[in-house]
């Protein structure tokens, strides 16, 4: 299910999430074990730009299953809650 919600608002998530909002994210998903750190540091240097790094990070996600996409969901609605609601993505419980 969380899958799902992700690849529906992909394109949305790359169009608008900040630089500074994938890098919280990428820290959280690091430290909650969902990437490994030679992937978070793979998307930090090679995709400079910063539609390029949103797209790895949602595709490395999508990967992983089901539940890291529900943790990288409830994360990035604690990060940046705004954009989380205006791309109308289901509560979660934080």
């Amino acid at each position: 299910m969380a899958a799902s919600e992700l690849k529906g608002v992909r394109t949305q998530f790359v169009e608008r999430v900040s630089k500074a909002v994938m890098d919280q994210l990428l820290d959280y998903l690091e430290d909650e074990r969902v990437l490994i750190t030679a992937e978070v540091e793979e998307i930090k240097e090679e995709h400079r730009q910063r539609a390029e790094k949103a797209r790895h990070i949602i595709d490395a996600v999508l990967r992983k299953g089901d539940a890291a996409c529900d943790k990288f969901l409830t994360s990035f609605q604690t990060i940046d809650g705004t954009l989380y609601n205006e791309l109308q993505l289901r509560p979660r419980p934080v």
